[in-house]
């Protein structure tokens, strides 16, 4: 028996014992408590007994239901060990690119910067660059460096749009480009206009970053948020580092790894920091505490966040750091904690409410949320309800093609394959199947 077969046997006994003991100090049978979390007796007795490892999802409810506070998940085992918080490669030297090969699109491949600075100024006359004709070198006129910062800001704006409806592989060359072009600029405009045109290129990057982020692509996500920090700084703004760590936190979230997430996010949350990036840093870190199963930290940070973020005065000169289409988006997020928290029935509850605000052409926040919804409904043994709102949800799926979305629709699969002889399930899964086949896998 290898070492770490051993060790998951250990955790799987120490967990079940744990279990059983907080059963019957409930009072509780092994039939209520697989009618509380909606699994079945017969499993549930292997986990008691050893027999079977519990997942964190049935961690997490059974946690809830006996109200042990975080104490059952605790027993989950952590990180692997050397596991370590997400880094980035901060050589400035190279930048990353796509690439096309005979097996499809490589997104970042290491170029050098002088190719990087002549594709940057050949596309520069996309942006109708002001006094030079054709977008060629030459000075760029302190006097047009507005109408180039509007002209580039009207283009980002309608990029985000773009993103909630299409895939990120559509966006992603062109808002390279751009990125690379306003860097470009900025070393041929005065101080003024280059000190926009690097903050507007750092946004540029940080979108780059959250798209890559929905390719899978980890790494590149967390370059790309770095060339934003470091086109951010050189334009006067180090505001934007601290989001970065919301970010990295957002990776670190999608490994189950709570102890990392809410570390970053509490480096985020620095007093110097605008209202806004330490609002969503606090955000974070309740869904951090969320998957830890602490619920008393994570609705404290849930309120600290509400309160950071009614302060945040909005720019009309600058794009929004984060998202921009729920209208309450602590009100959503407190709705993914709380399924995270194993209390899926009140989870479904808010963010039936929530999503019924977002608005209809955001695409990519509907679905995404949308998914959560529909996962809180089965946790919640709900599985008829939650296999319709599934299928509504399918089609937009397949059109942004998302990593992020499509580790929830597995997860979703995973708890309605626990009732395969349900009508609703048994109809959905060939489409489900598909789903899952032909999207982004993270």
């Amino acid at each position: 028996m290898t070492e770490v077969h051993v060790h998951a046997v250990h955790t799987s006994a120490g967990f079940g014992q744990e279990l059983r003991r907080r059963r019957l100090e409930a009072g509780l049978t092994l039939a209520d408590l697989a009618g509380t979390v909606h699994y079945s007796k017969a499993q549930l007795s292997k986990v008691e007994r050893g027999l079977k490892a519990p997942s964190r999802e049935l961690a997490r409810l059974c946690d809830a239901a006996l109200e042990a506070d975080g104490a059952l998940v605790a027993l989950l085992p952590g990180r692997p060990a050397g596991a370590r918080a997400p880094e980035t490669n901060s050589d400035d030297e190279e930048v990353w690119v796509m690439q096309l090969s005979a097996d499809g699109p490589s997104w970042f491949q290491p170029v050098g910067r002088r190719q990087v600075i002549a594709a940057g100024a050949a596309s520069a006359v996309r942006l109708g660059l002001p006094g030079v004709p054709g977008g060629g070198p030459g000075a760029l006129p302190e006097a047009g460096g507005g109408k180039l910062l509007e002209a580039a800001r009207a283009l980002f704006d309608q990029h985000r749009r773009l993103g909630q409806t299409v895939g990120p592989e559509f966006l992603l060359p062109g808002l390279i480009a751009q990125t690379h072009s306003l860097r470009a600029l900025s070393a041929r405009a005065g101080s003024r206009t280059r000190q926009g045109l690097l903050g507007l290129g750092s946004r540029y990057a940080e979108y780059v970053g959250w798209l890559v982020q929905e390719t899978g692509d980890e790494q590149g996500a967390l370059w790309w948020t770095q060339r934003a920090v470091d086109l951010a700084a050189a334009g006067g703004d180090r505001d934007l580092a601290g989001y970065a760590m919301v970010r990295r936190a957002l990776v670190t979230l999608y490994r189950e790894d709570a102890e990392q997430t809410v570390a970053l996010a509490r480096q985020a949350q620095d007093g110097a920091l605008p209202p806004r990036i330490r609002g969503l840093a606090a955000q974070r870190e309740a869904q951090g505490h969320a998957i830890a199963g602490d619920r008393t930290a994570c609705m404290r940070s849930l309120d600290r966040a509400r309160d950071l973020l009614a302060r945040h005065t909005p720019d009309s000169d600058a794009p929004v750091i984060g998202t921009m289409h729920l209208p309450d988006p602590v009100s959503m997020i407190t709705g993914w904690c709380l399924h995270d928290l194993g209390r899926p029935r009140e989870a479904a509850a808010v963010m039936d409410e929530q999503l019924a605000k977002v608005p209809p052409h955001a695409l990519r926040t509907r679905v995404r949320y949308g998914v959560r919804r529909a996962l809180a409904h089965a946790a919640a043994g709900e599985i008829d309800h939650a296999c319709a709102l599934t299928t509504e949800l399918l089609d937009g799926a397949a059109a942004v093609n998302s990593a992020t979305i499509t580790a929830d629709l597995r997860r979703l699969a995973r708890v309605l394959g626990r009732h395969p002889r349900n009508p609703s399930v048994r109809a959905l899964a060939p489409a489900l199947g598909t789903a899952l086949t032909t999207t982004a896998h993270p």
